[in-house]
């Protein structure tokens, strides 16, 4: 079978993709999207801001298990950059900063949602399989 096969999947536009868009072209732009919200640290501070509302750094760092202040400032720098965070600057003294969803960030949560739900919903099957998985090529 060759990379070109297409009698078994089908093809990208029966899909409904651009069969153009190919992944090192920065033309179809969904790529370095999907990395980002596929990315586990920006799926976790994004489900923190969207349960418990604006946080400063200190809290999102204490409440995402196993970040370092190192990665939570790279992702935060990241989904500001998107635009799913915003970073607020607040009037106090010393100066703190707060970090809250946009529209767009508040948007993205319902879709983690419907994944989140698909997971628990799956998790036994899924345990079963590795299982089964597991036992199938530890023969072998």
């Amino acid at each position: 079978m060759t990379d070109t096969h297409t009698g078994v999947t089908p093809n990208d536009a029966t899909i409904g993709w651009d069969a153009d868009c190919e992944p090192a072209r920065p033309v179809c732009g969904i790529r370095d999207i999907l990395d980002r919200i596929g990315d586990t640290w920006s799926v976790l501070v994004t489900i923190q801001l969207r349960l418990h509302g604006p946080r400063r750094f200190g809290q999102l760092l204490r409440s995402v298990d196993g970040i370092s202040q190192r990665m939570l400032t790279v992702t935060l720098r990241r989904l500001q950059r998107d635009g799913l965070i915003t970073r607020t600057v607040l009037d106090t003294s010393p100066p703190q900063v707060e970090y809250s969803l946009t529209e767009v960030g508040h948007s993205l949560t319902n879709i983690l949602k419907e994944l989140v739900n698909w997971a628990a919903t799956n998790r036994a099957d899924i345990d079963a399989a590795r299982h089964t998985w597991d036992q199938t090529t530890a023969k072998e």
